[in-house]
């Protein structure tokens, strides 16, 4: 899943996707109503490929957690983010069972579920290109390639 370009802005509602970048900041497009919008770069703007979430053995990348409630609902919609609790954390616990409890808030699990949704009503839920495995080492020859000769270089005239 490829969130590269998909924003959060403090203080703007939704996600947008980044369209241009100009000097002063850049040109955003919202997911929710199509609008374009101008932000500086004084805005506490968040890519989502680069926002993490706290497990008890590291940080697992947002990519992954919707990659992996794509997988749990069929590549659907998720539970509504207005669920109570309890019900959001349990839903949690099946995405990513080694979550950090005492880090990762229902707050944080609410706006993942919502920004998922969002993606996925956009239709932005899609598989990563697969990897090409690299054929084995005892298949692959090395071919020469055909020697060309090299055109001859054309004699200087002589002067009269």
């Amino acid at each position: 899943m490829n969130l590269e370009k998909i924003l959060s802005i403090s203080g703007k509602p939704g996600l947008y996707v980044l369209k241009v970048q100009t000097r002063t900041g850049f040109v955003a497009e919202s997911l929710l109503d199509g609008k374009k919008i101008t932000v500086s770069l004084k805005s506490n703007v968040s890519l989502l490929s680069e926002i993490s979430i706290y497990t008890y053995e590291g940080e697992k990348p947002l990519s992954e957690i919707m990659q992996n409630i794509a997988n749990k609902e069929n590549k659907g919609a998720a539970i509504s983010h207005k669920e109570d609790n309890a019900k959001l954390t349990a839903y949690f616990r099946d995405i990513l069972p080694e979550y950090d409890e005492d880090r990762v808030y229902p707050s944080d699990i609410k706006k993942i579920l919502n920004w998922y949704n969002m993606l996925q009503e956009r239709g932005l839920i899609v598989d990563d290109a697969p990897v090409v495995a690299e054929a084995p080492a005892e298949v692959v020859e090395e071919v020469a390639a055909p020697k060309v000769k090299a055109p001859a270089k054309k004699a200087k005239a002589k002067k009269e």
